[in-house]
């Protein structure tokens, strides 16, 4: 068939929808008046949530075994505070009197129920405390006054109290901070698990979504309350630190203490680096086009697009996570991306139109750019759009956020920025560069002369990316997340190497209570099975503290200079001590109903070579050695859902290119209706997405849940200069068509890349790695996408496609 624009650009329509746009342009802007007032009103009701939560899938059945795991074992929610003195001696009257003045100060924070450090845990000395009316509580140094020799020969290789309160080096010591539970939460949570975990077996019923949904909308309230006290609390925290600052570093750490920091540095970056994009976009464009008009009025529409989008996502309760962090950054450029074209078409207009009046020019402009643009935000939604199939629910939600935020864009380009204006007086426009106009006509010459030459080069460039992919993986952590240099990291490390690890791990074994014997907690068989299995956790490089019952018969060993204890005796040590200080520390090991053991360890993040999955596939493996089946033993927490996640990130980046490719070129078939025309300005953007994959591969970042966006974004960004460069192809006759292409939109596209890889490369300051790798990568992908669009899409164009007609 004949190539034509009249699929692209249907005249008629489109002289009628300009004009009816600028004439309701003053009606438009009093829409957008009202609507900016309602925005307002609700704006600063938008809140961040960068929980450790965010980053899970959620309602799958490791996530809800989980949660039903953490609620029979009750681990207490508490922050750690490691005390490390300057001078390297820990056991010190000055020690002691530091960690007890300190934990006088947390004692008095509204929400702390307990502080425990090893000045007020029973240090046993001896066996006697196994079979005598011993009061075990009064064998603290609190009530004991023990000297720091004494304290030091209590604590060396404590087998409980090593890697919780005292590092094994024994040059650091932590408080632990326990904190109450909210009744009132904690009783909607158990409601809530209790209808989710209907879903391990089956779909729930309308009722049971319906009453889930009533629990969840009361227990938000609540946990945006306890944010909120968090965050004081951590701050409180921090500042009684600063007492002993002279004397010892502080290190301070455990899950709510990371989703604080992972708060506060997106809050940060979405103001500091929103900020600062803009700019950088304002400067650019000022340097570009030489005009004020030019920076303000895209910037004040840029501005208004977020500002909408803020105002909607507060409205309907949309809260950035770690993962769509950046979409005010996001949504800048792309609402920019579309002005910018609209910009060139009218300034080419207003060039070789001079007596036109300002609408005319505006009605023009639209005429041409109406259509194109409109197709171009739709293609850039399709790449959104496909995240929402990647079958991870943080990746769902930013894709859904994203297709949210580009009809806001798609409005706020197409008919605010025209009806602003329209309101301006006509006047001369300045010439372009006249370096960038011969350097792109250069590019056209060359292209014209050697099209399949240019395209075999082009392609052979980024064929050398390819090897790349194969050197993908998907191996992080939640430290790694942060950049070395930073507080936040050497807390996190600090913690994740001195005090037993970061990543909690969950071994949950389901004992046979036939197996138990009257009056005993647990027989000498049931310990024995757990011992071998609390020995093959611990044997991995990666697991950091292992604690289970076993730490107490160990204990009860020690304490009978080496002697095997009898069931009794073995029983008798757990049942002294878990009132004490086991739920304080690291919670219940034993549940009764139904029989389980837990052995708790936390995995060491900074483990050099660590491989998660290799990790759980050894543990299985080692687990089914030593005589557990696998009915017999779950594997839950953190460390497992995070596994689960990242195992997922393969499959679904080949579902999310798979779709984004096929959407792409359902929708350039649609528009062009030239199967010829679609694959042909498919071609370019599969080389830009193939070719930054391959890059990160190179580079050797891992995938994560937000590197694995980076691919479909570029794409849906990238192709809409491949729609408005085809576009201009089409509308001129075949002996000048590569050379209107050029002229008319190769400069846009120049501005649009240049601005937008400068805006995301701004965020290569950032602390916040994942966000580093997501500015870099995309200004990589839209540099690459800039330099196929220029050479590849015109060789084929100049080879295969030759129009015949011109659009009216």
């Amino acid at each position: 068939m004949t190539p034509s624009t009249n699929s692209l650009n249907s005249t008629g329509f489109s002289i009628w929808l300009a004009q009816r746009i600028v004439q309701a342009r003053f009606v438009i802007l009093l829409l957008f008046v009202f609507l900016l007032a309602a925005a307002a009103f609700f704006v600063q009701q938008f809140r961040i949530d960068a929980s450790a939560e965010t980053l899970l899938v959620k309602n799958n059945a490791l996530y809800i075994k989980t949660q039903q795991a953490n609620q029979r074992f009750s681990p207490d929610e508490f922050i750690l505070v490691a005390y490390k003195p300057h001078n390297g001696e820990l056991f010190t009257d000055t020690t002691f009197a530091d960690l007890t003045a300190l934990s006088e100060q947390y004692s008095k924070l509204e929400r702390v129920q307990s502080v425990t450090s090893m000045l007020n845990v029973p240090l046993i000395a001896d066996a006697s405390a196994l079979t005598t009316d011993v009061d075990v509580s009064a064998l603290t140094w609190q009530k004991q006054q023990y000297s720091p020799a004494q304290m030091q020969q209590l604590l060396s290789d404590h087998p409980i109290f090593t890697d919780l309160l005292l590092n094994t080096a024994q040059t650091a010591a932590a408080i632990q901070i326990v904190f109450k539970p909210d009744a009132q939460l904690t009783t909607l949570e158990s409601d809530m698990l209790a209808i989710e975990r209907h879903t391990l077996q089956r779909e729930l019923s309308a009722e049971e979504q319906t009453a889930l949904a009533e629990l969840q909308a009361k227990a938000d309230p609540l946990r945006q309350a306890l944010v909120t006290q968090r965050q004081h609390e951590i701050a409180q925290i921090a500042q009684i630190n600063q007492q002993v600052q002279q004397r010892a570093q502080t290190f301070t750490g455990g899950g709510y203490v990371v989703a604080q920091h992972l708060v506060d540095i997106i809050s940060s970056d979405l103001t500091v680096f929103g900020s600062a994009i803009a700019g950088i976009i304002a400067l650019l464009l000022l340097l570009l086009y030489r005009s004020v008009r030019w920076v303000v009025f895209p910037v004040f529409a840029c501005a208004v697009s977020v500002w909408l989008t803020l105002g909607l996502f507060a409205v309907l309760d949309i809260r950035a996570t770690v993962i769509s962090a950046n979409f005010i950054a996001l949504q800048l450029i792309l609402t920019l991306a579309v002005m910018i074209h609209l910009i060139g078409a009218y300034r080419d207009i207003a060039r070789s139109n001079g007596a036109a009046t300002q609408q005319q020019r505006v009605a023009m402009t639209l005429q041409q750019k109406l259509a194109p643009c409109f197709y171009a935000t739709v293609t850039t939604s399709v790449g959104f759009g496909s995240l929402i199939f990647s079958g991870i629910q943080p990746v769902v939600d930013f894709g859904f956020m994203m297709l949210i935020a580009m009809l806001i864009t798609m409005s706020v380009s197409l008919l605010l920025f025209p009806a602003l204006l329209s309101l301006l007086k006509s006047k001369a426009e300045t010439a372009d560069y006249a370096i960038l106009s011969t350097s792109l006509q250069a590019i056209r010459r060359l292209v014209q002369r050697a099209p399949l030459r240019t395209v075999f080069a082009c392609t052979l460039l980024f064929a050398l990316l390819l090897p790349g992919i194969a050197r993908l993986n998907v191996e992080n952590s939640f430290i790694n997340y942060f950049a070395t240099d930073t507080q936040v990291y050497q807390e996190l490390k600090f913690i994740d190497q001195e005090f037993g690890g970061s990543t909690p791990l969950d071994i949950v074994i389901t004992l046979d209570p036939a197996k138990t014997k009257p009056d005993l907690l647990l027989s000498a068989e049931q310990f024995n099975q757990l011992h071998v299995a609390h020995a093959v956790v611990a044997e991995f490089a990666a697991t950091g503290n292992v604690t289970s019952l076993v730490n107490f018969t160990t204990l009860a060993t020690q304490l009978n200079d080496g002697k095997p204890l009898t069931e009794y005796e073995l029983n008798s040590i757990y049942q002294l001590l878990d009132q004490k200080v086991v739920n304080q520390l690291v919670g219940a090991y034993l549940t009764e109903d139904p029989l389980q053991v837990r052995i708790s360890t936390r995995i060491q993040d900074t483990t050099e070579g660590l491989n998660r999955e290799l990790l759980m596939q050894q543990l299985n493996q080692d687990l089914q050695s030593v005589g557990l089946k696998a009915g017999d033993y779950s594997l839950t927490n953190l460390f497992v859902l995070y596994q689960d996640i990242l195992s997922r990130l393969f499959d679904s980046q080949i579902m999310t290119l798979g779709l984004v490719y096929l959407g792409m070129a359902v929708i350039l078939l649609l528009i062009f209706r030239s199967l010829k025309i679609a694959l042909i300005a498919l071609v370019p953007n599969v080389c830009t997405t193939l070719g930054i994959l391959g890059l990160i591969g190179w580079l050797g970042i891992p995938l994560d849940i937000m590197t694995i966006t980076i691919a479909a974004i570029a794409m849906g960004i990238a192709i809409d200069d491949t729609i408005h460069f085809v576009h201009s192809y089409l509308q001129a006759p075949g002996d000048i068509a590569l050379k209107n292409a050029f002229a008319h939109t190769g400069m846009a596209m120049l501005f649009t890349s240049v601005v937008i890889a400068a805006g995301f490369a701004v965020f290569g300051f950032s602390s916040f790695l994942p966000s580093v790798y997501f500015g870099l990568l995309t200004a990589a992908a839209m540099i690459m996408a800039l330099a196929a669009d220029l050479t590849i899409l015109p060789a084929l164009l100049s080879r295969f496609v030759k129009p015949t007609t011109k659009a009216a």
